[in-house]
Parts: structure tokens; C-alpha cells; sequence
């Protein structure tokens, strides 16, 4: 790369077209303003101007150089304002979360999207632990968990907190004999479902499901797609537990139960990002509608 000092200098030269005037404006000495100009010669491997005695021509070389050092000066300017300007409703953010939240989600952020047209919103469902890992190496900008990560790699911050549900089938007549009923159905299988599965035992302070073992139940079906996981449980052939946020996207409601609890059981939601990261100000407008609607979650 060609010194900018020198190139500074050669072209204030080219612009004043005198060496005297030259070293007046840069506070150099005349000799040292021909200083500049040899060692940029030097360095570009060319004669940039051709003098001839108190004046001088540019080369051809010269003319090219002088182009190269006004398109610096021109690029930089340019960099430094777009570091200056960050418009809060322009630029792409990646985002991701459970299945089940982006089927909540998606519309708002799309409606966010509407009012804003530049802003890019690029939302992924994916587990808690590509999630994690994708924060990492940069793919996703924020995300939204259900287990706190490493604070050491993440900044985290809790956003709000959702219920699981465990959902049967409209037309079972749940009873005290839950462990009964879930055997019999069988579970409707799904990426998440052991995780939300124990969880759910684990939590629900029932002594008949906290005692229950996940590997005695059988499992009657299996799907990977967040809006289809209901639709066999709808039609009796299992159960399964989901987020509540789920459930509510479901078209028929009336065609599925949730079980009856003394205590719901929740799970917390992180809002994850890599650590000390800071991100555009557009961030800040996708966070407070990811807020907004996991507090009526929360609630």
C-alpha cells in the first residue's frame, strides 16, 4: 500500500501546482515536500511527474496516482459516514428460536417488516443448542432459549416466561389416573418432546406423572413440523406436551384438551447474544416487539 502521508502530500502538489506553496500548507520544508514526492516515486516504481525547472507536468503515472489518492480520500469520507449513521429501521437481522415461538412471532415481525421496508428480518427455529452454537460463529445475531447458556460466551437477559402444556386429545375423559391415560395413548414424538416431557414430570407436582418413567410410555407417532405436531393428537392417537404459544396458533382449538394442573408448569426465555457484541440500533426495535408479545406470554 502506498504511504498516505506521501500521497497526502503529492496531492496537494498536483492541486497548488507549486512546491513552495506545497510545504506552506503542509508546514514542511520545500525539500521536504521533493522528499515526499521521490520516496512515492520510489515506492510506485514510476516518474509521477516530469519537472521542468521551477514547474512540472504530470506523467501519465502521475495521473493514475492522483486518481488512486482522491478515490482514498473519497472512500474513507464515505466509511466514516456510514459508521456515523445508523438508521434503526434499516439493515437484516437474524434471529432465531423454538419452533413453537416462531409461529407466534413470525406475524409481528412481519408486520414490523411492513411498517419498515428495509428493515430485513430473517427469522430460524432451530433448538436451543444450534442456536447457541450459530450465535457463536456468527450466523444468528440474537436468539431466544429456554436453558441459561454459558455467561462466560453470552450476554443474557431474561424476556419473559411460558407455559408447557400437556395436550390430549378433545374426547379423552382425563382423570385422577393420568399415568394410566398417557400409557394408553401414547406419545405423539417430536424433536423436543423428551425435553419438554421431563420437564413437565419434573415440575408439575403431580405424584403420578413426577414418578412416572419417559421410557415406559410408548410412542404412537412421530412429526418434526411445529404446526403439524397437533393435528395427530386432535384425531386420538396421542398426546404429546408443547409451549402454550404453540397451542395457540392451532387452527381448532376446541379439538384438543390441556391437562389440568394445580400448578402450571413454566419454562424460562432467554434472550441470548454473543458477549460484549454490540449490535445496530435496529436491534433495539426488534427487541421491544419480541417483548412486548413474550410478556403477554409471560402473563
Amino acid at each position: 500500500m502506498l504511504n498516505p502521508i506521501w500521497l497526502k502530500t503529492f496531492v496537494i502538489l498536483v492541486d497548488t501546482g507549486h512546491f513552495t506553496q506545497t510545504a506552506e500548507k503542509l508546514f514542511m520544508t520545500q525539500p521536504g515536500v521533493s522528499q515526499h514526492i521521490r520516496k512515492l516515486e520510489i515506492e510506485s516504481g514510476y516518474s509521477l511527474i516530469a519537472r521542468d525547472k521551477k514547474s512540472f507536468e504530470l506523467t501519465e503515472q502521475g495521473r493514475l496516482v492522483y486518481q488512486y489518492a482522491l478515490d482514498l480520500v473519497e472512500n474513507e469520507q464515505a466509511l466514516l459516514a456510514r459508521l456515523a449513521f445508523d438508521n434503526p429501521f434499516s439493515g437484516c437481522c437474524t434471529l432465531a428460536c423454538s419452533g413453537a415461538l416462531a409461529l407466534m412471532l413470525y406475524p409481528n415481525l412481519l408486520d414490523l417488516q411492513v411498517l419498515h421496508p428495509r428493515l430485513v428480518l430473517k427469522l430460524k427455529a432451530a433448538p436451543n443448542h444450534q442456536i447457541l452454537n450459530e450465535i457463536q460463529t456468527g450466523i444468528i445475531d440474537l436468539g431466544i432459549i429456554t436453558d441459561m447458556p454459558n455467561q462466560g460466551l453470552f450476554d443474557v437477559t431474561e424476556i419473559g416466561l411460558e407455559q408447557l402444556c400437556l395436550v390430549l386429545p378433545s374426547n379423552i375423559e382425563a382423570n385422577n389416573n393420568s399415568d394410566n391415560l398417557l400409557t394408553q395413548l401414547g406419545l405423539i414424538d417430536h424433536p423436543d418432546a423428551e425435553l419438554y416431557l421431563s420437564l413437565y414430570f419434573a415440575q408439575s407436582q403431580e405424584s403420578v406423572l413426577t414418578h412416572l418413567n419417559i421410557e415406559e410410555i410408548p410412542v404412537s407417532g412421530y412429526v418434526n413440523q411445529i404446526s403439524q405436531i397437533l393435528e395427530p393428537v386432535a384425531k386420538g392417537l396421542g398426546f404429546t406436551v408443547l409451549p402454550k404459544s404453540a397451542i395457540d396458533t392451532f387452527q381448532t382449538p376446541e379439538r384438543l384438551q390441556i391437562l389440568s394442573l394445580k400448578q402450571p408448569v413454566m419454562q424460562t426465555l432467554y434472550m441470548v447474544k454473543k458477549r460484549n457484541r454490540a449490535l445496530p440500533a435496529r436491534f433495539e426495535v426488534v427487541k421491544s416487539i419480541l417483548k412486548k408479545h413474550l410478556d403477554v406470554v409471560k402473563r
